[in-house]
């Protein structure tokens, strides 16, 4: 099996959504096409109340999937179907448009004051945009972890690691979504079905993603050659995407 090089890099930027929620985003906008099929990642991760309170009062959505996971903070959540529930640390929110759904995400306070998380947007195929909306509420309890001999810990939100399959499942696009946590000094490698685009979002720390360690092999979005790190280490924030098999 053929390791899949760096085909570029995006460090996230900030931008406000929403009734005024500060936030970073990862990718979207003109580089959707380099994602197909996702169309969007925010990250919003902030100790300040009035960045996250205003929330995203009632919005439509439509033709597409939208995956919200917490990982410190609440949200509250209601759609057009009578859908329900509070997403709190460590939950995932699997919410299908399809035909049409509209929606509220509201941030509370939660006790540390904190709220961090993510949220995906995927497009769905044109024979499925105009599916029957649904949605799924994954609380924590219900995401298998498992650690591997290195100390590499996998949560598995959707996809199979190791014969462990993940509770979101029947997806039209067949996703995999795993958060990965790797010790300082050692190496994750993890087979991506062919045709699938490969992404990985850095949450926190830094690492190599390209064997090759050479920072010009391959581009950094919004940077030129004398911006770039020659260590090719990845940090915080950063976006990778892999070249296509």
């Amino acid at each position: 099996m053929s390791a899949r090089n760096i085909a570029k890099l995006f460090k996230s930027r900030p931008t406000i959504e929403g009734a005024g929620v500060h936030l970073k985003r990862a990718f979207g906008y003109s580089q959707v096409p380099l994602f197909d099929p996702f169309l969007m990642l925010d990250d919003f991760h902030t100790a300040n109340p009035d960045e996250y309170l205003p929330g995203f009062p009632w919005h439509p959505h439509r033709g597409i999937e939208t995956i919200t996971y917490v990982l410190d903070g609440l949200v509250e959540h209601a759609d057009s179907m009578g859908n329900k529930g509070v997403i709190s640390a460590g939950d995932v929110q699997w919410m299908t448009a399809g035909s049409g759904i509209i929606h509220q995400e509201m941030p509370q306070k939660s006790p540390t004051g904190m709220m961090w998380g993510f949220q995906f947007w995927a497009n769905l195929p044109a024979e499925h945009k105009m599916m029957e909306p649904r949605y799924r509420d994954v609380k924590a309890a219900d995401i298998p972890e498992i650690t591997l001999d290195s100390g590499i810990k996998i949560k598995i939100v959707s996809g199979l690691v190791n014969g462990v399959q993940g509770p979101v499942q029947d997806i039209v696009i067949d996703p995999e979504m795993l958060d990965v946590s790797i010790p300082s000094g050692t190496t994750f490698r993890h087979p991506v079905k062919d045709g699938h685009t490969a992404v990985a979002y850095v949450l926190a720390g830094e690492g190599y993603f390209d064997e090759r360690r050479d920072a010009f092999a391959y581009e950094m979005a919004g940077s030129g050659w004398m911006d770039l790190d020659r260590r090719c280490i990845c940090g915080a924030e950063t976006v990778i995407l892999f070249e296509r098999e």
